[in-house]
């Protein structure tokens, strides 16, 4: 009986549950359909499809007829899913994104060549060569009526302005800019999207940024294309090709839209670092510019006009407060800053204003309290603090004020959705004297120089040479040691150290062996490199170092040291050398020059066949360097060893002492 009751008690509270939910569902259904009929409320799908096609009324005229077919059916498709199926979010982010792109909407291009050159000196100094290419792309797109058809690349070492060159381009034409970096990507969904099967799929980076800018022809600046990764997600390196196919992507289909998308009027800009790593294919898409870096008066100049201000102005310091002066910026750059951009150059700058901001400070102390301004008042309405009555209010108070400007001012405010500005803080006021930095002071300010001396042979003894290297953060110079092994066994044998690379160590075997003939044609009677053992050493050991152009420099440091006669002072040399004597061409020649003129080199030696590369630099790069030309290595011979024409070798063959390895080496840069 007991057990009968308790049944009978849970079933009329279920029961009554039921009921109860029901009933009120039922008349939820029932307020629903009064407010319906009222015009108070429209279901969310009509909404929604109401949306949609307003949207793509505005924007149907610019699409092809297959994305019309497909927003059209996809509308239809809407209309008959209910709310709570699974279809329906899908179908809504689908139609969401189809009626956000801007089919067919550009934005005007402006071709116009003063404008440019004033855009592009305004956010750059130097890179003239650079500059000059832009303004030719600027003037074929303004003959052609439009900017594209090209994919341009730039490259260069961190922090020449690579990305802000590309927005400058932007500028000048007026285009819309958007950025996305692909240093890592390893996912092709990244470029090309996701299926719309997948949960969270969402369009590709360049579908993202057609609807960002909301405009058909943007300008969509790759960064870092050079570093593309590759994974089991596929190779965004060849997803790539279509995007930067001029041929190609006027169709280019995205894979969560499924529908063309024409990317023919966009402009596409890369940078890179190095071209080693970019794909054939790809790069064979791109035009490429060097953007080679800044010699020391260009980094001068650029710290003066743009980190100079901009590192003050960040730091808080008061207007004349402090100054660095010409020696010291200059030392700023030769000793702490050697790296080809300006990156560096600027953290230091804002290192030292810091310090600066921080002794003002403790002198002055912090500046007064703002002072609230007083609140506007007008006759016909009382005053009105911002953010206590709403917007409404605002407006109507202010309308009726008889037209006067405080009142406007709160309306405009208050219809923007936006509070009145704070009053800006106070800046410090500095009365006392002008914090002069001098060379002297920079040790206090940013520590111990770094390159403090770049070349540490004062005069560089028989067997040693200054080459000229290529590096990924810009020119470098390096010193090639040879030396003879004293009581080896070994006679005739080479040994090379230094953490060489592979062509490097070819470079010293074939080196060595034309050396040999050399000396044998210059002294037949010479049974040095026969009798003895020796050692060629790149110093800074823990920097990896390859390339073949260092060739010429070990033949000439051989033979330094078999006839026991010093170089030519203050000359540095760069070239690859063949077995037969042939001094073949090099790369890298604005890199290796402006790493000559930071050494102090008054002479290079470049291959004949770099001749046109170093003509195109500028008259200021080339300043107080004389270079010389060769196509063989006699004519190497004769400027380095034979300064007086007379070839007379030595009886005795001194011993190097090369200095021993210090921590110290491990902290340069990378050659």
């Amino acid at each position: 009986v007991e057990l009968c009751k308790l049944q009978a008690d849970i079933r009329e509270q279920v029961e009554g549950k039921i009921n109860k939910e029901q009933r009120r569902m039922l008349l939820m259904e029932q307020l629903k359909s009064i407010k319906r009929e009222l015009g108070l409320e429209r279901d969310d799908k009509m909404v929604l499809h109401q949306r949609f096609t307003e949207r793509w009324e505005a924007k149907k005229a610019g699409a092809s007829e297959e994305v019309q077919r497909v927003v059209a059916d996809e509308l239809e498709k809407l209309s008959g899913l209910e709310p709570v199926s699974p279809e329906f979010n899908v179908t809504r982010n689908y139609l969401e994104w189809l009626t956000s792109l801007p089919w067919g909407i550009h934005s005007p291009d402006i071709f116009d060549l003063d404008h440019a050159k004033k855009v592009l000196d305004e956010d750059h100094y130097g890179l003239d060569d650079v500059k000059e290419r832009i303004l030719e792309f600027i003037a074929v797109s303004g003959l052609r009526g439009s900017a594209q058809g090209k994919i341009l690349c730039l490259v260069g070492p961190p922090g020449v302005g690579k990305t802000s060159v590309g927005r400058s381009v932007a500028r000048t034409l007026h285009r819309k800019y958007y950025r996305f970096s692909v240093g890592g990507l390893h996912d092709v969904a990244e470029i090309k999207g996701h299926r719309r099967t997948y949960v969270g799929a969402m369009p590709g980076k360049v579908v993202q940024c057609l609807k960002a800018t909301g405009t058909s022809n943007p300008l969509l600046l790759i960064d870092e294309i050079d570093k593309l990764g590759r994974g089991h997600t596929g190779d965004p390196a060849s997803a790539l090709l279509e995007l930067l196919d001029p041929e190609q992507n006027s169709g280019f289909m995205d894979h969560y839209l499924d529908v063309p998308v024409d990317l023919s009027k966009a402009l596409f800009m890369c940078t890179a670092n190095v071209l080693d790593t970019i794909p054939g294919p790809l790069l064979d898409r791109m035009e490429v510019i060097r953007l080679s870096g800044y010699a020391s008066d260009e980094k001068f100049a650029i710290a003066r006009r743009y980190l100079e201000p901009q590192a003050a102005t960040d730091a808080g310091i008061p207007d004349g407060a402090t100054r660095i002066t010409d020696e010291a910026m200059h030392s700023l750059i030769d000793d702490y800053c050697r790296e080809a951009g300006v990156r560096n150059l600027k953290k230091h700058l804002e290192k030292i204003y810091r310090k600066v901001a921080l002794r003002i400070f403790k002198i002055t102390g912090p500046p007064p309290a703002p002072v609230p301004a007083p609140v506007s008042t007008t006759k016909d309405s009382a005053a009105v603090t911002p953010g206590t009555e709403p917007a409404s209010s605002l407006s109507s108070s202010s309308s009726s004020s008889g037209g006067s400007s405080d009142a406007v001012e709160v309306e405009k405010t208050a219809a923007a959705g936006q509070e009145e500005q704070p009053p800006a803080p106070p800046k410090v006021v500095y009365t006392g004297e002008t914090i002069v930095i001098d060379k002297a002071q920079l040790k206090a300010y940013v520590g111990q120089a770094i390159f403090a001396k770049d070349t540490f042979y004062e005069t560089t003894p028989p067997g040693v040479v200054m080459g000229l290297a290529w590096t990924s953060m810009g020119g470098a110079t390096l010193y090639i040691e040879a030396a003879r092994v004293q009581d080896s066994e070994a006679r005739g044998a080479l040994t090379t150290t230094g953490q060489l690379g592979d062509v490097f160590r070819e470079s010293a075997t074939i080196a060595h062996t034309f050396a040999r003939a050399f000396l044998a044609a210059k002294d037949p009677s010479s049974k040095f490199f026969a009798s003895s053992a020796l050692h060629v050493h790149v110093p800074q050991g823990a920097t990896p170092k390859d390339g073949p152009s260092a060739g010429c420099t070990i033949v000439t440091a051989l033979l330094s040291l078999a006839t026991g006669k010093a170089v030519t002072p203050h000359l540095a040399m760069t070239g690859e050398v063949t077995l037969t004597g042939c001094i073949l061409p090099i790369g890298g020649v604005k890199e290796k020059v402006l790493a000559a003129r930071r050494a102090g080199v008054k002479q290079i030696i470049f291959p004949e066949a770099n001749r046109a590369d170093y003509d195109d630099l500028t008259s200021e790069l080339k300043a107080d360097l004389s270079p010389h030309f060769v196509s063989h290595y006699d004519q190497v011979f004769k400027l380095a060893i034979e300064q007086d024409g007379i070839f007379t070798p030595a009886t005795p063959t001194p011993q190097l002492d090369t200095p021993a390895p210090s921590d110290s080496n491990t902290a340069q840069a990378s050659i």
